[in-house]
């Protein structure tokens, strides 16, 4: 998979904000020097401070790493005692995070437009996916999906709509909205959103992350259509680096792969999907 190229190491990150986005989800931005070295896709291992008996790093995607500011965005929901903790590191209190760690995006092998797929928390690697198309100017369009309207990062999805528009690329993007009970854009399943945009387009590549159904889905449709697919996978991690072997995936192959140092993006049609 594609990577930074740099040696995962310990860095020292500063809090410039830290507030709450969405329901149940929050959005640091820190400074650190790690900022410089992550590749799309990648994730990092954050020490959180104020409970020495919880040892454990709580592995992390992020939306945007600055190399010139040295500013780091992770979005990340509030689901236990690390997240919560988390959420209470005030402006100006500092910790340590490992990192790069894993792989990140492919770009697109063939030339063509890329559908982006996000459900729920799996929206920071898909926008820092864009950034990555944007830049390289690839053209893309979106579709991001939550529960209900209060769970959509709706500054996140707003930049979704304008990112390297200003350059005068991609002026007909898409972005589509689903939420589960219908109150913000389309009522239904990222998938079924999908399956709409692929009658009407035809795409080169395709990247999601999600919820696992969400990703099996994402992968089986691409499938149908012969199109490539990266899926950004999430498992319980517990070292981030290899040695405790508890984040494992299985593979159509019979073997099993790490999502910690083999993922955690993968090519879709490598993993072995659990349809149950």
């Amino acid at each position: 998979m594609s990577a930074s190229g740099a040696k995962t190491n310990l860095h020292e990150f500063v809090v410039q904000e830290n507030e709450q986005v969405a329901e149940g989800l929050w959005r640091m931005r820190c400074n650190t020097a790690l900022a410089a070295e992550l590749a799309p896709g990648q994730f990092v291992q954050v020490s959180v401070p104020a409970d020495a008996s919880h040892i454990l790093r709580i592995p992390l995607s992020f939306a945007r790493a600055d190399a010139r500011s040295g500013e780091l965005d992770i979005v990340y929901a509030v689901v236990g005692e690390g997240t919560r903790r988390l959420s209470a590191m005030a402006v100006g209190q500092a910790s340590t995070m490992v990192g790069p760690c894993g792989n990140g995006w492919w770009l697109p092998q063939d030339q063509g437009r890329a559908l982006l797929v996000a459900g729920g928390v799996g929206l920071p690697p898909i926008f820092a996916c864009a950034s990555m198309l944007a830049q390289t100017g690839v053209g893309f369009d979106v579709v991001v999906g939550a529960q209900t309207a209060s769970r959509h990062c709706v500054g996140y999805v707003d930049e979704l709509r304008s990112m390297g528009i200003h350059e005068g690329c991609d002026c007909a993007r898409k972005v589509v909205l689903t939420t589960d009970d219908g109150t913000l854009g389309m009522r239904g399943f990222v998938t079924q959103a999908m399956e709409n945009l692929l009658a009407e387009h035809t795409y080169a590549q395709v990247y999601a992350c999600g919820p696992n159904p969400m990703m099996a889905g994402v992968a089986k449709l691409s499938m149908s259509k012969d199109i490539a697919c990266e899926v950004s996978l999430e498992r319980m991690m517990g070292c981030g680096f290899g040695a405790c072997s508890c984040c494992n995936v299985a593979l159509v192959d019979g073997t099993q792969a790490l999502c910690c140092t083999d993922g955690p993006v993968f090519d879709a049609r490598r993993v072995q999907w659990q349809t149950r």
